[in-house]
């Protein structure tokens, strides 16, 4: 638990990163320059406007320059980095697996982002972190489960998304592959906890917009990546439970 709270502080400045990442790359523009600055009127940030969680808040969320607000995607980003890479170091302790695993976690948070923000899934993010955790699973934990469940979540979401066209996009689909690589057998509990967690909203827009909500888009990626999460923390008992009753 000790190592565990020590890794909000790096991962609080990890989660300061992702903000850059998920700003930038959709807009294929440099995540190492220009250093930080507002989105509207390109202030460039003092070290003390980049303080993770602290400047949010001490700023009241808005620009010191210009007074434009501050969008909650960056506070919330931080927050949830720092605290999937605390728990990642809880749950697998100081282990090779939780360097794979806490790399899990921050491209589903930076893949969120940009989904939730862009409506997009980068292939400039999710294939190469989907090659990476599939090279250092093997690594880890040398098994031919990670490429079989990496191909095999990804041939289902191909054929989930020819069946429903609609509400579903190809960054869906790559974004298996990174899900199965990670998680192995357990992916079928990310992917059905996704899918059932984003007909929530769905449902809320159908009752308030009636027929109108059909062409109201619900990004799929944020919420594959919060099954993504419970099955890496507690897929396996899920899963035992499920098979066994």
């Amino acid at each position: 638990m000790d190592f565990a709270l020590l890794a909000l502080a790096p991962g609080l400045a990890l989660g300061s990163f992702l903000n850059v990442v998920a700003a930038r790359v959709p807009l294929r523009r440099s995540i190492v320059s220009p250093p930080s600055a507002c989105m509207s009127c390109g202030h460039e940030l003092s070290w003390y406007e980049n303080v993770p969680l602290l400047s949010y808040a001490v700023l009241r969320g808005r620009c010191k320059s210009c007074g434009e607000h501050i969008a909650l995607r960056y506070p919330a980003v931080e927050a949830s980095a720092a605290l999937l890479v605390a728990g990642c170091v809880w749950k697998f302790g100081l282990h090779p697996e939780a360097l794979v695993a806490t790399f899990f976690c921050l491209a589903l948070v930076a893949i969120s982002a940009t989904d939730l923000e862009h409506r997009i899934i980068p292939n400039r993010i999710v294939i190469p972190s989907a090659a990476v955790v599939l090279a250092a699973q093997t690594a880890v934990k040398p098994s031919p489960e990670w490429a079989i469940a990496s191909a095999g979540a990804f041939v289902f979401m191909f054929l989930l998304a020819l069946a429903y066209p609609a509400g579903m996009g190809m960054g869906d689909v790559k974004l298996a592959l990174l899900l199965g690589a990670m998680l192995g057998r357990t992916v079928p509990v990310a992917i059905l906890i996704g899918v059932v967690t984003a007909m929530i909203p769905a449902v809320v827009l159908l009752a308030r917009h009636g027929s109108a909500a059909r062409k109201m888009g619900i990004p799929l990626g944020p919420f594959l990546a919060i099954g993504a999460v419970v099955a890496l923390f507690a897929g396996h008992p899920l899963l035992h439970q499920y098979l066994h009753h």
